[in-house]
């Protein structure tokens, strides 16, 4: 017996192939895809506008996928932590990051992370698998319907939870097709923004299939000697292939790359550090993400105090750079930047 195909993980090109490969219209896929991600079909029948027989038909060679939502936390500031259940036994989690009325939310692309960075915890749990882009969009689909509930939106996806997404692009270059599709999830291409670390050819091909969205990149340090010890990616890819990657980055209009910085105390935060960095990103259109370490258990690294954080983002604000120090959301329930770890033990979170 054949699996049957889940259409969440097609694209709208790919739903109509696979439609024409059953001898069915083109045009059937579009309303198949709005039915789906428009209305929260989670079921052929449904879809109303579709004849009976091309109903049975597709629920003899296809499924619409979603995710078992095992837990939610809400913290102290309104920030909402997801456990999904993937169905294997794996879980992976998100976060619903409420701001002033723009509900951000961060996805997860892998089960784990191969990256190993020294300050994620998600990194001590190493790679266990990808995830399909069927569970990468279901995240998303998931959390609206809970937010909907409320009346609210969902506005902007972040690409920054469990895993490397640069790592898992077979992926994730269709699940923000499916994002940003008119059909689609129907989000804005400037809404979206893809996190990485540093693989440098995944950027350029990022770049060359998906070139509207927002690019972010980990930096964490302004030397190829710190960079080497707390993110092993830059003996692959150090500072100046990195540098350059980011320069040649197709971004549209006056958008900027986003460098994002985990400030460790006494580690990466000092003023020369600011200085360095400064000269590194020059000549790059930039803003820079200032993060404050979130400390966790097993880990020895330290948050930085309140007078490097307002040295270091005084030094950037006064030379011109578009500076934000992100507040620490979701902390009080493990939630913040570097602290998802997808664990499927519903007695610590439920």
């Amino acid at each position: 017996m054949n699996e049957k195909t889940d259409l969440k993980n097609l694209t709208l090109p790919a739903l109509e192939q696979f439609l024409q490969g059953q001898g069915k219209e083109r045009f059937r896929a579009n309303q198949i895809f709005k039915w789906i991600y428009q209305h929260d079909a989670g079921t052929f029948e449904e879809m109303t506008n579709i004849s009976k027989d091309l109903r049975k038909e597709l629920a003899e060679t296809a499924c619409i996928s979603n995710l078992k939502t095992e837990a939610i936390e809400v913290g102290s500031d309104g920030t909402r932590k997801y456990l999904f259940n993937l169905g294997d036994g794996l879980a992976v989690e998100s976060v619903l990051i409420p701001i002033e009325g723009r509900n951000t939310v961060c996805i997860s692309s892998q089960v784990g992370c191969a990256m190993a960075c020294e300050f994620c915890l998600t990194g001590t749990f190493k790679l266990t698998r990808n995830l399909t882009t069927a569970e990468i969009v279901n995240q998303i689909m998931a959390i609206r319907h809970d937010v909907r509930e409320s009346g609210e939106e969902i506005r902007n996806v972040v690409m920054m939870g469990m895993g490397e997404p640069l790592h898992n692009l077979d992926n994730v270059i269709p699940a923000i097709q499916i994002m940003i599709d008119g059909n689609g999830l129907q989000l804005s291409n400037r809404r979206v923004t893809v996190s990485t670390c540093g693989l440098v050819p995944e950027m350029e091909r990022l770049g060359r299939e998906i070139p509207n969205v927002n690019l972010a990149v980990s930096l964490n340090a302004t030397t190829d000697e710190l960079r080497d010890r707390i993110m092993p990616v830059n003996r692959r890819y150090p500072l100046k292939e990195l540098l350059k990657a980011c320069k040649e980055f197709p971004l549209p209009g006056r958008r900027k790359v986003t460098f994002e910085y985990v400030m460790l105390g006494g580690i990466n935060d000092s003023l020369e550090d600011a200085k360095r960095l400064l000269r590194l990103i020059s000549d790059i259109p930039n803003k820079v993400n200032l993060i404050p370490f979130n400390e966790h258990e097993g880990c020895d690294f330290k948050a930085p105090t309140q007078a490097a954080i307002d040295a270091f983002h005084s030094y950037l604000i006064d030379r011109h750079v578009t500076v934000i120090t992100r507040d620490s959301r979701g902390g009080d329930i493990s939630a913040a930047c570097g602290q998802l770890k997808g664990r499927l033990d519903t007695k610590s979170i439920a």
